[in-house]
């Protein structure tokens, strides 16, 4: 596997979400409100959603453009290859 420019962004973005959820589990465990609770849950789908979407996009950007500009320039695995990964938007 290779290394992107946006892979340091999308590892923070994760690490970002594990904090969150950590701190969801703590609230639980301690009984803090179901508002407070829901609060912090938004933020974990936010956070996971945010690198998702850096990711796809990334893919789009980059492995996607590179394969259809390519020296084979056969487009039809890029285009099941995109058609695969929007099942994740």
């Amino acid at each position: 596997m290779s290394q992107h420019a946006s892979h340091p962004d999308i590892v923070r973005r994760l690490k970002r979400a594990e904090g969150h959820l950590r701190g969801t589990i703590e609230m639980i465990e301690t009984g803090r409100s179901c508002l407070d609770i829901a609060q912090q849950l938004h933020a974990v789908e936010s956070a996971v959603r945010e690198a998702k979407k850096a990711l796809i996009r990334d893919h789009i950007d980059h492995c996607l453009a590179d394969a259809v500009n390519g020296p084979q320039r056969d487009s039809r695995p890029v285009i099941e290859e995109l058609r695969d990964i929007t099942k994740y938007l």
